[in-house]
């Protein structure tokens, strides 16, 4: 696989995921990724991008029932 910014040779690994979302800040360190050997570029596979996903919309249903309104 071939990374699309430098054509670099992408590896798997891992990589950090951060988020800013109404409120609340999220962090995963360390998220199953191919990163390009070349210039750091990451991308996230689908099945860990339902996941994250899936993840966000799980809190984000929680913060909606402690969040104070603005």
């Amino acid at each position: 696989m071939k990374c699309m910014y430098c054509q670099g040779t992408m590896e798997r690994g891992v990589a950090p995921f951060h988020t800013d979302r109404k409120g609340y800040h999220l962090v995963l360190d360390k998220v199953p990724a191919f990163v390009c050997r070349q210039c750091g570029e990451v991308y996230f596979a689908e099945a860990e991008v339902d996941s994250i996903q899936a993840a966000v919309k799980a809190i984000d249903m929680q913060v909606e029932k402690i969040a104070v309104p603005a």
